[in-house]
């Protein structure tokens, strides 16, 4: 029998839905001399009997079950490494695809080179929307081959083992396999990889796509999404550690600080958006794991920072949780905090006293982000709800606290306009804010969402309002946070007259930024007879025929 090209491991674990999709993208590869290696992590769902099935219709198919669940990524992909016949080796999960011309662009880089492994852009597509997005664009920018990793640390943050071709001499010479027992494996594989390749090529073109489900069911979520179990938190800093092990002892000391950079910027990162909705038992597991870790990263990796994200860090590091949550809110958007604080020097700090340590100091001061002479259309404010009174139907009163650390705002009321377009006809509400004291004031604003204007069709989905401050002729629009906590409110809205009804859902955004959320939902005719209908009309051959129509009719 002829030996394939490439080995191309897809590993599940109940996932009978969705395995034909990801074996159906391998079989329509435009390089036909593969080995398609089902590796089953012991499925106890229909799984088997689909594998089985798809490697009777395809001679290139094979189906290998291990005997026991191993909770993880590892154990199915080593099993199937240690069975594959091709000299060259790719990684799917079940839920994702390769598309058509991925084995052979990747394949023709390393003939044309000789390589250690050869990778490409991977193509991210939102279940719950269908945006597409390239994941980490900028490393897979333009094609070129890098003689170790110390040509571009950068490529850390590319830490996924799907989206690469390995030679099997690389990965059987160093005895490089996925460690078992443990999550993010990725992360450990990915970085023993990047620093053994002697050389390894990049190509601009997609090589895998990956479909991602920010919102999926606790049962169902990947581990990235897990980021509200405590354990998650501990597997994540294990494997940094083990990690920096094997750079302490391969002597790759050189790209320290770049790992440690990366750990901040993309692992600590996605932890710090959700701080605001955990829980004070949460938060205090949360340190107690990670304030350890961050003491032995390079000094040099938290400068590199956004000045918000050092700032979490350090009241996370000096044990102000409560703070935390608090500079943590609307993080990566913009979002003054609610107080600083000048010395005698002119520096400004975050919060209400000058810190105590020098290092805190340094990291608490937020001088750079010129919140008193920045340009007023990208001035830095906070508008925070602090309270929320439902009325008749889908009404109600908020109250709303704008915070002004930078003294931008002149002395007496303030100009102030709620924002929302469910759809394309804007909703504005205009409303006052009265000085509470420098730099704080506050107001109440009646937000009929009876009187917003969706689209004749209905409108689906979600709008979060925002707020607008007006001075000289200059506008300035910035997120209205909302209660991380208020019972949703839902009512039902008869626009036109009850001949487009939906219903309407005012809710805390419940994630990072946490703001308002106003929530949409067609329902009677809406629903069922004028959305139908729009789409029907939508369609190119009935729009066509229109047009047609229309041309005679002329």
């Amino acid at each position: 029998m002829t030996l394939p090209d490439v080995t191309v491991t897809v590993i599940v674990y109940n996932d009978a839905a969705r395995l034909p999709r990801a074996v159906a993208s391998l079989r329509a590869q435009t390089h036909p001399g593969i080995e398609i290696v089902i590796s089953d992590d012991h499925s106890t769902d229909d799984t088997p009997a689909v594998a089985r099935e798809l490697a009777a219709r395809d001679h290139r198919i094979r189906y290998l079950r291990l005997p026991r669940n191993s909770g993880g990524c590892s154990a199915p992909r080593n099993r199937a490494i240690d069975v594959a016949r091709a000299p060259y080796l790719m990684f799917l999960d079940s839920d994702d695809e390769l598309p058509p011309r991925a084995v052979e662009v990747l394949l023709a880089a390393h003939r044309a080179r000789e390589v250690d492994f050869a990778m490409g852009a991977v193509r991210r597509v939102r279940v719950d929307t269908g945006h597409r997005s390239t994941w980490m664009p900028h490393l897979v920018a333009e094609h070129r081959t890098l003689d170790g990793i110390e040509a571009d640390p950068r490529l850390l943050f590319e830490h996924l083992s799907t989206g690469k071709m390995y030679a099997r001499a690389f990965l059987d010479r160093h005895g490089l396999r996925f460690p078992e027992g443990i999550h993010y494996e990725d992360q450990l594989f990915s970085a023993q990889a990047y620093c053994l390749a002697k050389a390894f090529t990049i190509v601009p073109d997609p090589v895998y796509v990956w479909y991602i489900e920010p919102y999926a069911q606790a049962t169902s979520a990947s581990i990235s999404n897990q980021r509200h179990m405590i354990s998650n938190v501990r597997d994540r800093v294990r494997v940094q550690r083990l990690i920096d092990d094997f750079l302490l002892a391969g002597g790759y000391t050189g790209i320290r600080e770049d790992k440690d950079y990366k750990f901040l910027k993309h692992d600590f990162r996605m932890y710090a958006g959700d701080l605001p909705h955990r829980d004070a038992e949460w938060l205090e597991s949360f340190a107690q794991i990670m304030n350890p870790y961050l003491e032995t990263l390079a000094d040099g990796a938290f400068t590199r920072l956004p000045r918000p994200e050092r700032v979490v860090l350090q009241l996370l590091r000096d044990g102000r949780l409560s703070d935390v949550r608090t500079a943590a809110r609307g993080l990566g958007h913009g979002v003054a905090p609610r107080q600083v604080t000048a010395d005698g020097t002119g520096a400004v700090y975050w919060g209400d006293a000058v810190p105590a340590t020098d290092r805190a100091r340094r990291e608490l001061d937020v001088s750079d982000l010129e919140l008193d002479t920045r340009p007023f259309p990208s001035a830095q404010f906070r508008h925070e709800i602090t309270g929320l009174v439902p009325g008749r139907g889908a009404s109600l009163t908020l109250t709303v606290r704008t915070y002004d650390p930078g003294l931008r705002l002149p002395v007496g009321p303030q100009r102030a306009s709620l924002l929302l377009a469910p759809g394309r006809r804007r909703m504005t509400v205009p409303f006052r804010l009265d000085p509470v004291r420098p730099g704080v004031f506050e107001g109440r604003v009646l937000l009929d969402l009876a009187t917003a204007t969706p689209p004749v069709q209905g409108f689906d989905g979600v709008r979060h309002p925002v707020l607008r401050l007006s001075q000289q002729g200059l506008a300035h629009t910035g997120l209205l946070l909302a209660p991380p906590d208020f019972p949703p409110r839902t009512a039902r809205v008869a626009y036109r007259s009850g001949a487009t009804p939906h219903e309407v859902t005012v809710e805390p955004e419940g994630r990072n930024p946490g703001r308002l959320q106003v929530r949409w939902r067609p329902v009677g005719a809406t629903a069922h007879v004028i959305r139908p209908l729009v789409r029907c009309v939508a369609r190119p051959r009935v729009r066509s025929a229109a047009r047609l129509v229309a041309s005679a009719l002329r």
